[in-house]
């Protein structure tokens, strides 16, 4: 399966794990989702995955932009999935797909770990 990182080009630890990829060498395909969007589909996939509470971003700006009516209405995955499509920012990024388990977030271990490198 190929593998395709999800994320939007200016976000520093989106940066960080396209850096990682690219000096490991492995291919993938940027998808930026705030240009070219997302697929409910997509979105569907990923939160049979993982759990929303893991995908949705509550640390984040757009997260913190949202009123506080709009937060209080995410309590479950349909209504994550619903503000994931609104606001694909508060989507937390990167989120890789392809390279085995869907993963979330970015460290350099937890890459190293899903590639079975040794480049931590």
């Amino acid at each position: 399966m190929k593998k395709t990182l999800y994320g939007i080009p200016n976000c520093d630890t989106v940066k960080k794990a396209r850096t990682w990829l690219a000096d490991n060498g492995h291919a993938f395909d940027f998808h930026d989702f705030k240009k070219q969007g997302l697929e409910r589909t997509t979105v569907a996939a990923w939160l049979d995955q993982v759990d929303w509470e893991l995908l949705v971003n509550r640390k984040g700006t757009t997260w913190r932009k949202l009123s506080d009516e709009r937060r209080a209405q995410v309590v479950d995955k349909a209504s994550a999935l619903e503000v994931m499509l609104e606001n694909p920012s508060v989507i937390k990024r990167p989120v890789l797909e392809g390279a085995g388990p869907l993963a979330v977030g970015f460290s350099s271990a937890q890459y190293a770990a899903i590639f079975g490198t040794g480049a931590a």
